[in-house]
């Protein structure tokens, strides 16, 4: 019979996947501490684990699966004592989960936070409705405007995990934005699986460029950052809050997957490459100075060695200031799962490493025009040789970085700074900041 660990009670929440995971994450967290709980992120003291899962792709599902698996063997070896599963793969796949991977004490969906609270002995706090323990760097957070997604994308699951889009009405982002504020975060990075259809459900009418202006009214505040945008019926008017208020950065999140008109209405996208392009051009008339970053999807049922050439030219067209990129995954229950998974999985693989490529040489010449340019920076972390910073065009983990040498300067983590760049590689800019004297 399997013993008890000596450690004391203690949760470790781990989190998988995207920033609104993280959120959710956040959120547990916030109703453990109110209960006088310990908990801690990524704590390997703790006796007790929840796993906050991805189910979104077939590497997301692998990672979910072998994390959870790595945590069953810690707890059959007897060095922690329960394993509780929640989040994403879950909420879409309980019932395999329940028969495949036996010694896990209790499996969640991603509305089950009631319920996963009182299994972990605390109650739940309606009173604490959004607030939460964040565990970013204090001066960003992100802010979910909104959970689900009404969108009908033939490649995606998110709508079978996550339900139907439901807003979180603005005054309760705005209570939550202040309270952040006050704690002191400088930068809210706005996430919803799709910004554009924010308001429908309360309102019926799009307001997301409402909602950034009273965000931007919001004390202590100083960048609002806009993360994952959906390119049909993109409302304009949240492009001229962010030309007009200093505090909306000229930053867009905008996954657009593909450039073949024919794989897009397969696709369900609701538009074509010529519309794309003319979106973006009317960005860049509306905001000139906009970065936008992108995401796209290789070996899609049906695509040919010519789509992708297609792709590629026009990545090197657009040159998009950042870009990711992700191979095809065929997803039961989804509308493209009745499609043949035709394209081999090698040769997806190159397909992404051959766009990242072409993004790579895009965004060096891009970054080698910035030598010599000034940019306000806010510096995140340091490590051993530098402190680490962003620009307003650049999002915390995925994009760019500012590196400026610790040996020269020193930076408080958090402040707001003006550097000029001296010199700039694929993805890092290298500076040195104006207005602080070198270490001595």
């Amino acid at each position: 019979m399997r013993t008890k660990s000596a450690k004391e009670n203690k949760i470790n929440v781990v989190t998988l996947g995207c920033s609104k995971n993280v959120y959710d994450s956040e959120v547990l967290m916030g109703q453990l501490k109110a209960n006088d709980m310990s908990v801690s992120q990524d704590d390997s003291d703790g006796n007790i684990v929840v796993i906050n899962t991805c189910g979104f792709i077939g590497d997301a599902k692998e990672e979910s699966i072998n994390t959870i698996l790595d945590f069953v063997g810690l707890k059959e070896r007897g060095e922690i004592d329960q394993v509780f599963v929640t989040g994403c793969l879950s909420e879409r796949y309980k019932d395999d989960l329940e028969r495949e991977i036996t010694d896990v004490d209790q499996y969640f969906g991603t509305h089950d936070l009631p319920n996963l609270l009182k299994a972990l002995g605390a109650d739940y706090k309606k009173e604490l409705l959004g607030e939460r323990l964040t565990t970013t760097p204090k001066h960003y957070a992100y802010l979910k405007i909104s959970e689900g997604c009404d969108r009908s994308c033939s490649f995606c699951a998110i709508p079978l995990i996550r339900g139907g889009h439901i807003s979180v009405p603005i005054e309760m982002l705005v209570s939550e934005a202040g309270k952040l504020a006050k704690s002191g975060v400088k930068e809210l990075v706005l996430i919803a699986q799709d910004l554009t259809y924010y308001g429908l459900d309360l309102y019926k009418e799009r307001r997301l460029a409402d909602l950034l202006r009273e965000l931007a009214k919001v004390e202590g505040i100083e960048w609002i950052r806009l993360h994952y945008a959906y390119p049909t019926s993109f409302p304009m008017d949240a492009l001229e809050v962010m030309r007009d208020e200093a505090k909306v950065c000229n930053y867009l999140d905008i996954p657009l997957q593909h450039s073949s008109t024919r794989l897009l209405e397969s696709m369900r996208r609701g538009t074509t490459i010529e519309k794309t392009n003319a979106l973006l051009a009317r960005f860049k008339d509306m905001v000139p100075d906009i970065a936008i970053r992108t995401t796209l999807i290789v070996g899609y049922p049906g695509e040919t060695e010519q789509d992708f050439e297609e792709m590629k030219d026009w990545v090197r067209t657009m040159r998009f200031d950042r870009l990711g990129v992700f191979s095809y995954s065929h997803e039961e229950d989804t509308p493209a799962f009745s499609l043949e998974d035709d394209v081999d999985e090698e040769v997806k693989q190159n397909r992404v490493n051959e766009i990242m490529e072409v993004q790579a040489q895009v965004s060096f010449e891009l970054n080698q025009e910035k030598i010599g340019k000034v940019f306000k920076c806010i510096f995140d972390k340091v490590d051993d040789e530098n402190f680490i910073g962003r620009t307003e065009y650049d999002s915390p983990d995925v994009d760019n970085e500012v590196l400026v040498s610790k040996d020269d300067y020193y930076i408080s983590l958090g402040e707001f700074v003006d550097v000029e760049v001296v010199d700039a590689g694929e993805y890092d800019l290298y500076a040195k900041p104006l207005g602080k004297s070198k270490n001595r």
